[in-house]
């Protein structure tokens, strides 16, 4: 009973000290500082709104559910956001989670309102639809609401940023979970579109709940390296602003230490330790025009000496979300590194606010944020441009892979500029240039020298490429290309040759269908008979047929009975009758090896066919390829077989040290690679071992000759194919 007593407690307490913060007064006495009293009224209106229709709901913590949507209004109020955007983050939850509709909601509060509600809100649960697919579903509603109104975002990552501040009351797998969808999805985001409070913040919070232990030992080596930061930070802002004050520059000097998440990311990514990556404070020099910024460079070079090679100017080339600044790294006191952004106060603005600037009041420019509104509306527009037809899971990852948030700048030959993310290859910049480009390029000059097509572009590079009009896109392509265009582009063409693949296979089926029930194949060119069968399957054209049968979906069997006359007796044909269907090894798209068996040139085969697989091809005295004859293709493999095949071998031999080396250089001499190796258990004696590789051949006689190179080998007892 007393454990209740404390509890209730507790939780009013905690709710009192909850109202206090995020209550509807406190949230009207921030909004006195730059709305109008009419504005402001409009916004407790909402608020009492949404206290009434939340009434009875609360978060997992316990508190009143209304003090969310308060909260996330409160963070739009720091940002001095407009009354419509704050009235929209009250009620952001609304429609999804109570039984007000957006009409009801548009006639109360207005159309706009509403709009950015039914944006911010989630698709209701569809039959049959898992989590991940509804919530790509979601996603890809939110950023089609987006193009319409960009002010949906805003409202999303301030909600998204309360829900991370609160997410200790979930449980372990759920923190998990979100904290991972935050770090692929809205940290990549808020930094797209340059709200660099909002993305920093969500970032580390993401960061200790995704990977607690790793953030604790992190942030202590910090502290522990750096010592007494507010000391160290004080030093350098007093020295900057004095030499730069000697020298008629007006300027603020401000310190800071980076948030731990960037410094982990930077260990990761250059394999670094800690103690290597010294730039972990940072400053930001603001000055009031262009010309100070570079004059503002050469004191900071003249007081703290510059770290080589460790210059970005993107003041002259600002990055994808507008984002402008000088950037250089130097030796601080007592031999810290230190990283400097040098910056006007308008682009200080843009940088900390990004696209919110537009909507701010009382600021003396708003240009930053319409142009950084023009650039997101255009990179989301060109998302739908590119992905808008592909599923929601599809558009999901698309979306994922052009969310780079570095930057490489490099030229076309015409000298002409274009931004790739990080670790961008030239069939990427062939891409970003014309979809056309990047279909028939075959090589790439970088400043003057011939380069492979998956080579790093670095910044400044000027990138020439080679075509040829025999040329295609590569499936190996998409092991490299970074950005999702490309992705998208490849990943098109390569379903296309899947399609017309599959229509040339189904033909060849359909027509050994027909041969097996002694009907010749002219009958396809029968306009009267193919608009019957067609009709009886529904198909539209005689090439979705093709297409359904070479991917699996139709029986060549069941649909070639369709092109029998009424009456006629089926002819008695066996499996030897029917000339075997030639497998060239280029299929590919539409035929599988079995992994049971793996049948290469030379092995005696049969197929079956399965749904999205096409034809699967399994040796003849494979397990799994018994059965009644009538099920399974006969086939061949033509004189023009060609490529590598996969093929599985078993080798037991004595347990002795450099075997394994030894075993894998005949394999490399005899002109075949290793895809996988398995070791198995010891033999009963415990002197031998059983290890089993997965190999590329080209037929029985290049196996042959692998294992004849096997058997050479002393410690080896027996070799043989599984």
């Amino acid at each position: 009973m007393e454990l209740t007593v404390i509890q209730r407690l507790s939780n009013a307490i905690r709710t009192q000290r909850v109202e206090r913060t995020f209550g509807v007064d406190s949230l009207c006495r921030l909004l006195e500082s730059y709305l109008p009293d009419s504005q402001i009224a409009e916004v407790r209106r909402a608020a009492e709104f949404a206290t009434s229709v939340h009434q009875g709901q609360r978060r997992s913590s316990g508190e009143p559910y209304v003090y969310h949507p308060l909260a996330v209004a409160r963070t739009l109020a720091e940002m001095r956001l407009d009354h419509t955007t704050l009235m929209a983050a009250i009620l952001h939850d609304v429609i999804e989670d109570t039984g007000v509709s957006k009409e009801s909601l548009a006639l109360e509060f207005g159309s706009d309102v509403a709009e950015l509600v039914d944006g911010v809100s989630k698709i209701d649960k569809i039959e049959g639809r898992s989590r991940l697919e509804m919530q790509a579903e979601s996603f890809r509603k939110l950023l089609l609401a987006m193009t319409r109104d960009l002010r949906v975002i805003l409202v999303k990552l301030a909600d998204r940023l309360h829900n991370m501040r609160t997410l200790g009351h979930m449980a372990p797998d759920k923190r998990r979970r979100i904290s991972r969808e935050t770090l692929d999805i809205y940290a990549p985001i808020a930094q797209r579109l340059g709200i660099y409070f909002i993305r920093t913040e969500l970032e580390d919070l993401a960061f200790a709940n995704l990977y607690p232990k790793r953030h604790a030992v992190l942030e202590e080596a910090v502290q522990e390296q750096l010592g007494d930061t507010k000391k160290l930070i004080r030093e350098v802002e007093q020295k900057l602003a004095t030499t730069l004050r000697e020298e008629g520059i007006g300027a603020s000097v401000v310190g800071r230490q980076k948030n731990l998440y960037s410094i982990y990311q930077k260990m990761r990514r250059k394999k670094l330790k800690l103690l290597k990556v010294m730039d972990v404070l940072g400053f930001r020099v603001i000055v009031s025009k262009v010309d100070d910024c570079y004059r503002a460079l050469g004191v900071v070079h003249h007081v703290y000496k510059p770290v080589s090679g460790e210059f970005d100017d993107y003041i002259a080339n600002p990055k994808s979300n507008g984002y402008q600044s000088l950037h250089t790294s130097c030796v601080g006191p007592e031999g810290h590194k230190i990283e400097v952004q040098i910056r006007t106060r308008d682009m200080h603005h843009v940088a900390e606010s990004g696209i919110a600037a537009h909507w701010q009041y009382k600021l003396g420019t708003r240009d930053g944020g319409v142009a950084q509104q023009i650039r997101a509306r255009e990179w989301v527009a060109g998302l739908f441009d590119d992905f808008g037809s592909v599923s929601p899971m599809d558009f999901l990852e698309n979306v994922k892979v052009d969310l780079f948030p570095d930057e490489v700048y490099v030229f076309t030959p015409k000298g002409e500029i274009r931004r790739l993310p990080r670790g961008a290859t030239p069939v990427d910049f062939a891409y970003a240039v014309h979809s056309e480009l990047g279909d028939h390029c075959v090589a790439a000059r970088v400043d003057g020298t011939l380069e492979p097509l998956n080579s790093q572009l670095h910044n400044g590079q000027t990138v020439q490429i080679i075509t040829a009009k025999h040329a295609r896109p590569n499936a190996a392509w998409l092991n490299f290309v970074k950005t999702a265009k490309a992705r998208s582009t490849i990943r098109n063409y390569l379903r296309q040759q899947r399609e017309d693949e599959a229509v040339r296979l189904g033909r060849r089926l359909l027509e050994i269908a027909l041969r097996e029930l002694g009907v010749t194949a002219g009958v396809l060119k029968d306009d009267a008979q193919m608009a019957k069968v067609l009709a009886d399957y529904n198909f539209e054209d005689v090439e979705e047929m093709y297409a359904a049968i070479g991917t699996g979906q139709r029986l060549p069997a069941l649909v070639a009975r369709h092109f029998l006359p009424k009456g006629a007796e089926l002819a008695k044909t066996g499996e030897a009758d029917v000339a075997p269907l030639a497998i060239e090894g280029t299929e590919g798209l539409v035929l599988d090896y079995a992994r049971c068996c793996h049948p290469i040139p030379g092995d005696e085969i049969r197929g079956h066919v399965s749904v999205g697989r096409g034809i699967v091809v399994h040796r003849v005295e494979c397990r799994h390829a018994k059965g009644r004859p009538q099920d399974w293709l006969p086939l061949a493999w033509s004189d023009k077989v060609e490529g590598d095949f996969l093929c599985e071998i078993r080798i037991q031999a004595y347990n002795k040290r450099g075997l394994l080396a030894k075993v894998t250089a005949e394999i490399a001499a005899a002109e075949s690679s290793i895809e996988n190796v398995q070791m198995a258990e010891r033999t009963a004696s415990g002197e031998a071992t059983e290890t089993r590789f997965v190999i590329t051949v080209r037929n029985r006689i290049h196996l042959a000759r692998v294992l004849r190179r096997i058997r050479r080998i002393e410690w080896v007892e027996r070799v043989s194919r599984i």
